[in-house]
């Protein structure tokens, strides 16, 4: 069995696969910053400084920062050489072989699922807020999952269909709606920072270590900086969805690199200065909260900022899941399209230029998910998944490079294989400060792909009647 059988590095991946090419570098900043910044800043920094690193988070940010740009860095080499939406998949297709591939883009599509119900459920939570401070809340079983003695998360179900019909009706404009909120949100940002830069306190960054480097908690979870880091990585999760829109590119080996690396360095900068001051104004023990932004406003008194904070998450939290679920649907156009999946699924619309299809099936799914299912925890899930793949193609620049060093590369790493190495341990590392349950739930979804691929991708792959290449 050729288990290994490679696609050429670089099949016409900038052809016209029939997706409209229409974004250009500007769009793909922003949809990577709309998939960035979201839970991560609102909810996620409070949680980190108050449970796992304390002031320190902001060295937390800065250590996952620090990985996710050697990552970026590869992603962005990658994709102006190798070419194709299926992103990580589609780089080890090209440098590992097919059954590496298939389980990294089974592993993708983890991701990008469990990320967007999980933030679906996050919003449902603002929304509902928001509509009970008009007077205008819901009933309790219409906001929670059955075993949380509800009905349905009505809420986080319906936003989820509402995107699938944004992207039916086209890329183009739901680039247009992510630039227009992701104005919204970093106004939110920009208000807050304001407020809070006038209102530190120095005494609350001390101590500014409380939780050591690594240690282990009371109940035998891991704490500390690096254990911080492994968490608030899941902030950064997002930028490489900007790879899966090389096929809706205007100009893909310019255009994708810039969107890679400027939303990152932009979004990395945001994150440490708002964690900064977060942790500046209110003391760590007490942000241990859903909303620590918002919160930290009411504190000060602000409660107008407060109020446009809240604002900005529900706008915020609207852009990571319409970019997540954009990414989630070109990954499952790419493995269809190579036959893994079927190939009925890679059929685009003829109007709208989109995969109706695959947006339709992942849109009534997910929305089945984020209504009926809790998913408490499933941010350490992400995380794994996504440190996975980050690996893989760190190690993918390495193999190209050596397998075909003549291989065309507009955009190439600077000093030789010196970042994607640190990208390989850094990430790597960060893997090793998630929970133990953690890695057997992500193992467990690994052994579900590798049944399917057996049974169904193996004998349908559209490589398996040509020649190794």
């Amino acid at each position: 069995m050729n288990l290994f059988r490679t696609k050429p590095a670089n099949p016409a991946a900038f052809c016209d696969t029939g997706l409209k090419r229409c974004l250009g570098a500007f769009d793909l900043t922003f949809m990577g910053i709309g998939a960035i910044i979201g839970t991560g800043i609102f909810v996620l920094t409070g949680i980190a400084a108050a449970v796992y690193s304390g002031p320190a988070v902001i060295i937390s940010f800065i250590f996952a920062g620090l990985a996710s740009a050697f990552a970026a860095l590869a992603y962005a080499e990658l994709a102006a050489s190798v070419g194709g939406s299926g992103s990580a998949y589609g780089y080890s297709y090209a440098a590992f072989g097919e059954i590496i591939a298939w389980m990294v883009g089974w592993d993708l599509i983890l991701e990008y699922a469990v990320s967007v119900a999980a933030v679906a459920n996050g919003w449902s939570g603002y929304f509902e807020n928001a509509l009970t401070a008009i007077g205008l809340g819901l009933p309790a079983a219409l906001t929670k999952a059955p075993s949380m003695g509800g009905m349905i998360n009505l809420p986080a179900s319906l936003i989820i269909l509402m995107l699938m019909v944004l992207l039916i009706i086209g890329v183009r404009e739901s680039a247009r709606v992510n630039v227009a909120m992701v104005f919204v949100k970093l106004l939110t940002i920009t208000v807050f920072i304001a407020v809070a830069g006038f209102n530190v306190h120095p005494e609350n960054w001390t101590p500014f270590i409380p939780f050591g480097w690594f240690e282990h908690g009371a109940d035998g979870r891991p704490i500390g900086i690096l254990a911080g880091a492994s968490i608030v990585f899941f902030a950064y999760v997002g930028f490489d969805a900007v790879s899966t829109a090389v096929e809706e590119s205007r100009n893909p080996q310019r255009d994708v690199p810039i969107g890679i690396i400027a939303s990152l360095i932009i979004c990395t900068l945001i994150y440490i200065v708002v964690s900064g001051l977060l942790t500046g104004v209110v003391s760590y023990t007490k942000l241990n909260v859903s909303s620590p932004v918002a919160y930290s406003l009411q504190i000060l008194g602000y409660n107008w900022a407060s109020a446009l904070v809240a604002t900005g998450v529900i706008t915020g939290l609207t852009t990571v899941m319409l970019v997540l679920y954009y990414a989630l649907t070109r990954i499952i156009f790419a493995m269809s399209r190579d036959g893994l999946l079927t190939s009925k699924l890679a059929r685009v619309h003829p109007v709208r230029q989109t995969p109706v299809r695959i947006i339709v099936i992942c849109g009534v799914v997910i929305s089945l998910v984020a209504g009926l299912v809790p998913l408490g925890e499933l941010a350490e899930l992400v995380n794994i998944g996504t440190l996975a793949a980050f690996v893989l193609v760190s190690l993918g620049v390495i193999v190209l490079r050596l397998r075909q060093p003549d291989l065309p590369r507009p955009f190439k790493n600077p000093f030789g294989y010196t970042l994607p190495i640190l990208g390989i341990l850094s990430c790597g590392a960060l893997m090793m400060f998630l929970p133990v349950v953690t890695w057997i739930r992500f193992l467990g979804w690994l052994a579900i792909g590798m049944v399917i691929y057996f049974a169904y991708s193996y004998r349908h792959s559209h490589l398996g009647a040509k020649p190794k290449a």
